[in-house]
Formats: C-alpha cells, sequence, structure tokens
C-alpha cells in the first residue's frame, strides 16, 4: 500500500505541474513535450541527439516525436542535419531561438514557491515529503487538494457512521477513502 500511495503522491504532483506548464507554454504555441526536447537537445551529446534518442529519453512515439520535430523546425528552434558519415542518422542541433527559448522560459513558478515551503523540514518517510510538496504545489497553483473525504477537516465520524460537515449529508463506509473535490486538508 506504502508503494501505491507515493505512486499516487507522485503522479498528482506531476499533473499539477502539467497542467502548469501547458497553460504556461500555450501562450508560446508550443505544448510542455516541445520545451522538453529542446531542454533534452541544450543537455545530451553528440550521440544522442537524434530524434530516435530524444523519442526514447522522454517516452515518445515516432508519431509524437516526428509532428513536435515539425512544429520546433517550424518555429527554427531546431534543425536536422544529416550526419556526415553516415547519411542514415539525422542530428538534431538547437538553433538561437532554441537557446532563447530556454533563457526566456524559466521554471515553473508555483514548483519554485512549493520547493520553499519544504525545504529544510525534515521528513520520516518519502510519503510524508511527497504529501507535503503536493500541498504546497496545491497551495502555490491555488487548485482543490482532492483528498481521501477521510482526511478532510469536513469529515466527521460518530459511533461508525460517516457524514460530510459541508455538505451535512451521510457518507457511505466506503466513500471515506475515496477521492472528493470538496477536500479541504488538515
Amino acid at each position: 500500500m506504502q508503494d501505491l500511495n507515493t505512486f499516487r503522491l507522485i503522479e498528482r504532483i506531476s499533473t499539477l505541474l502539467r497542467s502548469e506548464q501547458r497553460k504556461k507554454y500555450a501562450t508560446i504555441g508550443l505544448q510542455p513535450v516541445h520545451v522538453q526536447i529542446v531542454e533534452f537537445l541544450s543537455k545530451c551529446n553528440t550521440h544522442s541527439d537524434t530524434p530516435a534518442a530524444v523519442a526514447e529519453y522522454l517516452g515518445l512515439t515516432k508519431g509524437t516525436m516526428s509532428q513536435s520535430l515539425q512544429v520546433l523546425q517550424r518555429k527554427g528552434y531546431i534543425s536536422k542535419i544529416i550526419d556526415s558519415e553516415d547519411r542514415r542518422i539525422v542530428h538534431l542541433q538547437l538553433q538561437p531561438a532554441g537557446w532563447q527559448l530556454l533563457d526566456n522560459v524559466p521554471p515553473l513558478e508555483l514548483f519554485n514557491q512549493a520547493q520553499q515551503q519544504v525545504a529544510g523540514k525534515n521528513f520520516s518517510c518519502l510519503d510524508e515529503a511527497l504529501t507535503a510538496t503536493l500541498k504546497a504545489v496545491q497551495i502555490a497553483n491555488n487548485s482543490r487538494s482532492f483528498g481521501l473525504c477521510r482526511d478532510c477537516t469536513h469529515f466527521s465520524e460518530i459511533d461508525d457512521h460517516y457524514s460530510c460537515k459541508l455538505t451535512n449529508l451521510p457518507l457511505a463506509k466506503a466513500d471515506a477513502d475515496k477521492i472528493c473535490r470538496g477536500h479541504i486538508g488538515s
């Protein structure tokens, strides 16, 4: 159960960060995957600057990779260069606009805010650290917590009967361990 909870925490944090990235990059006509490709190309060596290597690193399909490269090339962020020794190999090279993109797209501010909130705290386990990080990201993003009913300040248990103090409605026992939109963490 611990591993599943850790996975879910990581997944939820990732979902919130991706959502914020989509909003941010949409303003410049890009998707998060486009910026991830540019970031990878800025860090990889000349043996790893091929479409196949980028796709493998990011876990992309050939189709997604192909479409993404077309967008990046059309916008002038990258160019494709045929290998001089093996003409079957294509290398991807960042153009000045690609380097400028990286300079102009700082890390997500909400992640920086969350990181500041959890920095320097001692946690007894990974789940505790991830839970604190998730709460900090949610606060920085002004998003709902979508936590478990049982962990909500509105959750009430009296004589093995559950209810929600927010809605003043009874809760089925099975709902206590399910995700709630109205969740407010303690």
